[in-house]
């Protein structure tokens, strides 16, 4: 195998995460640009994959991050697991109710699990909590990556 077919089969393994993939196998790091610096801002965050797509979300909180993809949709997607790869990215929000309800009921089911990805037992906020108050981002890879 050629090594661009070897490693768009690693990013591809990378991105497929399951329920069943652990906080190592989610972990990413994000390079957004700052909605008011306009500077690269690099932070570690969790994706989560629903129905074959990417999405990037966190508890119900105001984030950086969402505000800097808000003003700059473009970013990097940096996979830290099984391969190091930057990969250009595109977020666009998810703002209609039903959309978010049917991602976030996915995204809580997996945090409730018995064994859920940070490995313990841990509250997760009601659905409606993440509908109202949850940043969600739909991410896209316009080189591919993503298929």
């Amino acid at each position: 195998m050629n090594t661009y077919l070897h490693k768009n089969t690693q990013i591809a393994r990378a991105l497929a995460i399951t329920p069943a993939s652990n906080a190592r196998e989610r972990t990413i790091d994000i390079t957004t640009i700052g909605a008011k610096t306009g500077r690269p801002r690099r932070i570690e965050v969790w994706f989560y994959r629903v129905d074959g797509e990417i999405y990037l979300t966190t508890s119900p909180a105001r984030r950086s991050w969402y505000a800097n993809l808000l003003h700059h949709p473009e970013f990097t997607f940096h996979l830290k697991h099984g391969i190091r790869a930057d990969l250009d990215a595109h977020a666009k929000p998810v703002l209609a109710v039903d959309a978010r309800a049917h991602v976030f009921a996915a995204i809580i089911d997996d945090l409730n699990q018995p064994r859920n990805p940070a490995g313990i037992p841990q509250p997760v906020e009601p659905l409606d909590q993440w509908i109202a108050g949850s940043p969600l981002m739909h991410v896209t890879f316009p080189n591919g990556e993503n298929t």
